[in-house]
């Protein structure tokens, strides 16, 4: 018989960690009699980062003493106490590989379901002082399991577990845990675990877009010589760049950006991205640059017909999707160029479909690439096109949004700086957008996934602090800075945070594939191994180390 050992609560609070702050509920401490359990926790607890922890679905955390038994064996530990991975519940018996997902537990007055596996994050390794924990939990198939809340009561240790339903298919944590961080998924269990209904909806999305996700095309990688042949002056600030090779060019989705390595700009050749303006084709790019720095004004000013750009083939999520509904193309500035591209790929292969261009300049002579929207919208039988001039009428804001009456069930395409694209997701959202079909591509570097810290200030990328490394040059493209990697940062997720370059990460230890980056050039190598190799191009910072010089997506 199943047993409750130990109860352990702890409310959120902020812990010094890597020079940092996390706010965090990982800290959890055995307590004496019976505690209420209601529908989001336990009485006196609580979950620091909602997002990844908490809710009716991740309620009650469980981890089992025989766990802790080969922790301490494995590790040759003997300072592991109950509550120490973070658990609610620590129990005796339900291993990982016995409880299915849908199995419901009667212990004491409440009732619980399983619904997912823990969710692999850096705090259970910060709490144990042991930083490959998030990865040793999946390897060894212990990571323990969430429980949704069916019916509340009190719950006290020594109360017994009895098992009252056994989950549709049997499939047991380790197994599902598995399935999403180990390579090598078997579809038809892929299928099966999307038919448990009490699997919670963000592991259920996980697996659906594992089973329906076609394989991607690796982006071409590398730089690779493009002739310039034009140079056309588009507004007061904005002068496009035509690019052709003597060979067909890879092809872009519309939407899709380059990379841009400018021998001439500076020393080392500074590295810019930026969007593909024109129709997507194989023989010519178009980017159009905005002058705003050196390296766009050397562009601008320094570039003729004949002149050579080294360049990295297309890539970005942002590109438009295949689909019959209403599009609504929204841009402030230079984003114009991204959605700009759509509108071309829908004039040609989609003429039919309901299209509303919506567009901020501050003037009109600082707006490019009016007149070509202008003729391309008047050939869409369904095209509309809205133009605002915020140096007449200030900045869009949700209530013009409203009154333009744009269809609910739009896909919706927003480009253009950080605080237009959060004022305008926002509006999309309050005028009732599903929020899943608001897409955004932001300019410079990725938008930061930290979980958990606090007290952040953001400040512009630049090459760490200290004497300068001695090895190969890592180049961080989107925030356009080149520096000599240091031989003391254990990774390249280390070396990008002492340079302040945004970065996204969860588990910190190659399981959860949240830093998983593009690489546009060079090689990485592991240390520790990932328990899953990233796509072919693609790199996890988290335990990626460079292998000569690299230009990474970040």
């Amino acid at each position: 018989m199943a047993r409750l050992v130990s109860l352990n609560v702890g409310l959120p609070r902020d812990v010094a960690w890597q020079d940092r702050t996390v706010h965090t509920g990982i800290f959890k401490y055995p307590v004496e009699g019976p505690r209420l359990v209601r529908r989001l926790n336990v009485d006196g607890d609580g979950q620091g980062d909602l997002g990844g922890h908490g809710g009716e679905n991740r309620a009650v955390l469980v981890y089992q003493r025989e766990s802790y038994e080969h922790w301490r064996r494995f590790l040759g530990r003997d300072d592991l106490e109950d509550g120490q991975f973070g658990e609610n519940f620590t129990v005796e018996g339900l291993p990982d590989d016995e409880v299915h997902i849908g199995d419901r537990y009667r212990i004491g007055e409440a009732e619980f379901e399983v619904t997912q596996p823990r969710v692999t994050c850096f705090r259970v390794g910060m709490r144990l002082g042991e930083p490959r924990m998030p990865s040793l939990l999946v390897a060894h198939h212990r990571p323990g399991f969430y429980l949704r809340v069916i019916t509340e009561g009190h719950v006290q240790a020594g109360d017994e577990i009895v098992r009252t339903r056994t989950g549709r298919h049997e499939l047991s944590v380790a197994a599902i845990d598995a399935l999403l961080y180990l390579p090598d998924r078997d579809r038809d269990t892929l299928r099966k675990a999307l038919d448990i209904p009490a699997l919670s909806p963000g592991w259920q999305g996980s697996f659906r877009d594992l089973l329906t996700a076609a394989p991607p095309s690796p982006a071409p990688r590398g730089f690779r010589p493009l002739r310039v042949t034009r140079v056309v002056p588009e507004s007061t600030t904005v002068t496009s760049i035509h690019l052709a090779a003597d060979e067909p060019l890879p092809r872009p989705e519309p939407g899709q950006y380059v990379t841009l390595r400018v021998p001439g700009a500076g020393d080392p050749a500074p590295v810019r991205s930026y969007s593909l303006s024109a129709a997507p084709s194989e023989s010519e790019y178009r980017i159009s640059v905005k002058r705003d720095g050196v390296v766009s004004s050397y562009l601008q000013t320094h570039l003729s017909p004949g002149a050579v750009l080294e360049v990295a083939g297309p890539r970005g999520d942002f590109v438009l999707t295949e689909d019959d509904r209403p599009v609504v193309l929204v841009s402030a500035g230079i984003g114009v160029t991204p959605v700009l591209a759509m509108l071309h790929a829908l004039a040609a292969r989609d003429p039919d479909r309901e299209v509303w261009w919506v567009h901020t300049s501050r003037t009109t002579a600082e707006q490019p690439f009016a007149a070509e929207a202008h003729r391309l919208l008047a050939g869409l039988p369904r095209g509309r096109e809205h133009v605002f001039l915020t140096a007449e009428t200030g900045r869009l804001t949700a209530a013009e949004l409203s009154a333009l009456d744009l269809p609910a069930d739009a896909a919706v395409y927003l480009c253009g700086p950080d605080a237009f694209m959060t004022a305008m997701r926002s509006a999309f959202l309050a005028l009732g957008f599903d929020g899943s079909r608001v897409h955004s591509e932001l300019f410079g570097g990725v938008s930061a996934i930290n979980p958990g810290l606090v007290g952040v200030v953001r400040t512009p990328p630049h090459a760490p602090a200290g004497t300068p490394g001695a090895g190969p040059s890592v180049t961080f493209a989107r925030s356009g800075l080149t520096v000599p990697w240091g031989e003391g940062y254990p990774n390249l997720l280390e070396f990008a945070e002492a340079c302040d370059v945004p970065t996204r990460w969860s588990c910190r230890t190659g399981v959860c594939h949240t830093c998983v980056t593009p690489v546009l050039s060079g090689t990485v190598s592991y240390e520790p191994e990932p328990l899953e190799v990233p796509a072919e191009g693609e790199a996890l910072v988290c335990c990626g180390r460079p292998q000569g010089d690299v230009v990474l997506d970040l």
